[in-house]
């Protein structure tokens, strides 16, 4: 029997599922201090927790800890990186607390503009001030739902009755895809401009983290309403202060830097302040209870883990996306030349794989270093890259190029002195196969990168592809695939091909001076 313990309160689904299975014992203790509760129960295999907080400590006082479930979306409070050195998995239930949040931010907007809170002390206490509560509608205003994910997503739909403009903001969502939700997508500051009620639903992390400041909330309209029921950290709250006064918008806000009693930073800016409700509804704990055992039974019964949130890929990317990026770091080193130093290396992630750009960037430095673990995270990744010299940019994207799920890798070396050289590869996954699109100037290659490679660049006249094919068949080396395009100027020729055996050094710089090539490289794909 598996112990399963469950330090928190939580609806008795959960127990129920799992001791009705018959494969685990449960305990469940909601008073018992977190600490003292592990100190009790060692032989723990599996913690469902809510917003405790899962130290490295309490992890380590778990020796027979294999699995931590998070009932709910936001794991910020699981050190899900020590967890993952212990090899332990962690998993949440997102979307569990979805409608809970999107009902939350309706009726603090709707409280607010009809001043709820204020008016039932007033008339409690025998007073009868309607001047005072002259409130608003919001029938025919413009909503601004910045994320739109599980709880984004149902909120524009809860929202559809009010009669209310929506304007969208998230990197991913198609045209096509915010056209059938009745959304008109927009960048940051057209939203900020242009909506009465801005909602926030984006994680916090190192991009988001202040990503509402000065300038985003200076674009707000005198008495538009901008409501937190996010992250703490993704708004600027001096900011936020110094805009406030001048603009006098209004801010609701359910969350906090941490879930605890005790003064607030935000005190003296927010109109309305709520202790981190959102998930709190009887139906949002049983539906995370439920989803918390019934993950943990599939994780065991049938090895489903696509609810794990630590381990080397996340949930929704395909593992076949951190091969191409490991593959395209590596075959854009070999052309650069492996013996000149990285200045700069710099990535454009497209479409779906946008979202996953922290985590393509590991298997692209375990390229370049194969002792680095690409286990690592995203900040060991550039703790790595800054301690050899090496300048990183993740480059904004542009969705009108149509590149759906496609990488590109920029490198930039020194070739000695001032010279710099620089190599730029773009590729995609097609029905499980990794492709090469494109190589420099050379587009539309279609390369399954794969096996024995080799690649020349050379200055375009006939007959060099001959010579190439010639060569290699001298040294009993046949040839299983091959492009051999022009660059877009017609000044130059790319020999991509791919061979049934490596290629001695020798044969390379054989080729590459009969045919005078810029670029000779093999590589083993």
């Amino acid at each position: 029997m598996k112990k399963v313990l469950i330090p928190t309160k939580l609806q008795d689904v959960a127990r129920l599922l799992l001791e009705q299975h018959g494969g685990y014992t449960v305990v469940q203790d909601a008073d018992t201090p977190l600490a003292a509760a592990t100190a009790a129960h060692p032989d723990t295999y599996a913690l469902i927790v809510r917003s405790e907080k899962v130290t490295a400590e309490v992890i380590d006082a778990l020796p027979e800890l294999r699995v931590i479930i998070r009932a709910g979306a936001g794991f910020n409070t699981i050190d899900t990186a020590h967890a993952r050195q212990r090899g332990i998995d962690v998993m949440n239930t997102p979307g569990a607390n979805a409608n809970a949040v999107a009902e939350e931010v309706i009726a603090m907007a709707l409280a607010d503009a009809r001043h709820i809170v204020a008016a039932d002390p007033s008339v409690r206490s025998g007073r009868w001030e309607k001047k005072n509560f002259m409130g608003r509608e919001l029938a025919g205003k413009t909503i601004g739902i910045v994320g739109l994910g599980a709880i984004g997503k149902l909120l524009l739909q809860r929202l559809r009755g009010f009669e209310m403009r929506a304007l969208g903001y998230d990197p991913v969502l198609s045209e096509e895809r915010a056209r059938d939700w009745g959304l008109e997508l927009a960048d940051l500051p057209t939203i900020f401009q242009e909506a009465d009620y801005i909602s926030l639903h984006i994680p916090e992390n190192e991009q988001t983290r202040n990503v509402i400041g000065a300038k985003l909330l200076g674009l707000m309209k005198p008495g538009a309403t901008l409501i937190n029921c996010a992250r703490a950290g993704v708004v600027d709250v001096d900011a936020l202060r110094a805009v406030k006064a001048e603009r006098s918008i209004r801010f609701l806000n359910d969350v906090y830097p941490k879930d605890e009693a005790g003064p607030k930073p935000i005190a003296d800016v927010a109109d309305l302040m709520l202790p981190h409700l959102g998930a709190s509804t009887v139906e949002a704990n049983t539906n995370a209870a439920r989803r918390a055992a019934e993950q943990l039974i599939e994780y065991d019964d049938k090895g489903i883990t696509s609810y794990v949130v630590n381990r080397d890929i996340p949930a929704g990317l395909d593992e076949a996306y951190c091969d191409l990026a490991y593959t395209l770091a590596h075959l854009c080193r070999a052309i650069t030349g492996t013996g000149h130093p990285i200045k700069s290396i710099e990535t454009s992630f497209y479409g779906s794989l946008k979202p996953y750009g922290q985590w393509l960037l590991l298997p692209m430095v375990a390229a370049l270093n194969k002792d680095f673990n690409r286990a690592m995270d995203y900040a060991a990744a550039l703790q790595y890259l800054k301690d050899m010299g090496i300048d990183y940019l993740d480059r904004e994207t542009d969705r009108t190029k149509g590149f759906e799920s496609s990488i590109t890798v920029d490198f930039t070396v020194h070739t000695g002195g001032d010279q710099l050289a620089q190599a730029s590869v773009r590729g995609t996954v097609a029905e499980g196969t990794m492709m090469v699109s494109r190589i420099g100037d050379f587009d539309k290659l279609y390369f399954e990168p794969k096996g024995h490679t080799v690649i020349f660049i050379y200055e375009d006249r006939p007959g060099v592809l001959g010579r190439i094919a010639a060569s290699l068949a001298a040294a009993t080396i046949n040839i299983d695939d091959v492009r051999n395009p022009h660059d877009s100027k017609g000044q130059q020729s790319l020999a991509l091909l791919k061979i049934n055996q490596a290629a001695p050094p020798e044969l390379i710089q054989q080729i590459q001076t009969e045919i005078n090539a810029d670029t000779a490289v093999y590589i083993h794909l």
